[in-house]
């Protein structure tokens, strides 16, 4: 199993000031990596996996901020079809990038190695159907000069209840929370079984997962960022060490709903956080 977690601790100490500086400086980077996508006809797919709230849709926004539209997906693909669920590669197959872009894939082809066999969407044939092909489709998709990056953003169970409960008491992300959303997050050590699961078998060497501990989205995003400008090759790269951030600084801020506060001390930063706007 070649499963990649990353060390998060260069952004440990990190207030909103210090995160939009070291965003600007790798969504420079990226921008970087899209030209030479487009200048080399290249296939770059990234897919972002991971429990309910985990971050996936914002991290997606956040790698994609600022790149030219023509030429970068964002996929997610709603319930598949009876034909669809029954011809699950050739579901996927349509969405894989075309030379010169860039696809963001917001949950993926492993929705049928978690979500699907624990909600009942699938049988079990179709898992032991998929697992078993999987890592042969990927080397396929490899093989034809597709960049494979897979990410799982991983958080703790303490962290998505009250995630769960900030979305449904917002007045403008009530909307997210679906009835199947709140049926799965009762599953948590199923969800946790067929997690390990999907790793040993599908973590290979040729295409490995890279785990991100998303607790705090924003660090969560930062370090996601720079693992695949790191990962990658192109012109005029240029990855920079990022500062240190101090516990004794009182300039934190945050936003809750709207609602910002500033001059907070690290405690009360890292509380707020929780259920700010920005993580």
């Amino acid at each position: 199993m070649n499963l990649i977690s990353l060390d998060q601790s260069e952004y440990k100490r990190l207030d909103a000031k210090a995160y939009a500086t070291e965003k600007r400086r790798l969504q420079i980077e990226l921008l970087k990596l899209q030209e030479d996508v487009i200048k080399n006809n290249r296939k770059i797919c990234i897919l972002f996996e991971g429990r309910d709230t985990a971050g996936k849709s914002s991290a997606i926004k956040f790698f994609s901020e600022y790149l030219r539209p023509n030429n970068f997906n964002y996929i997610q693909l709603g319930i598949p079809t009876k034909w669809e669920s029954s011809h699950w590669f050739q579901r996927w197959a349509k969405v894989i990038p075309k030379e010169g872009e860039i696809s963001f894939l917001d949950r993926s082809w492993y929705t049928r190695a978690i979500t699907e066999p624990i909600m009942g969407y699938c049988t079990e044939n179709q898992y032991r159907l998929f697992m078993k092909n999987v890592n042969g489709w990927e080397k396929k998709l490899i093989d034809n000069g597709v960049e494979l990056i897979k990410f799982y953003f991983s958080l703790s169970k303490d962290q998505q209840t009250k995630r769960m409960n900030a979305r449904k008491n917002s007045q403008l992300k009530y909307w997210k929370l679906s009835k199947n959303d709140e049926k799965i997050v009762t599953k948590w050590d199923a969800f946790t079984l067929y997690k390990q699961q999907m790793f040993n078998k599908t973590a290979t060497n040729e295409s490995p997962w890279v785990s991100i501990n998303s607790n705090n989205k924003m660090i969560g995003r930062l370090t996601s960022l720079r693992y695949l400008l790191i990962k990658t090759s192109y012109e005029n790269k240029k990855i920079l060490k990022p500062a240190k951030y101090s516990k004794g600084l009182s300039n934190y801020s945050a936003s809750i709903e709207g609602v910002k506060f500033d001059n907070l001390s690290y405690e009360q930063f890292m509380i707020i956080t929780k259920y700010s706007d920005d993580t």
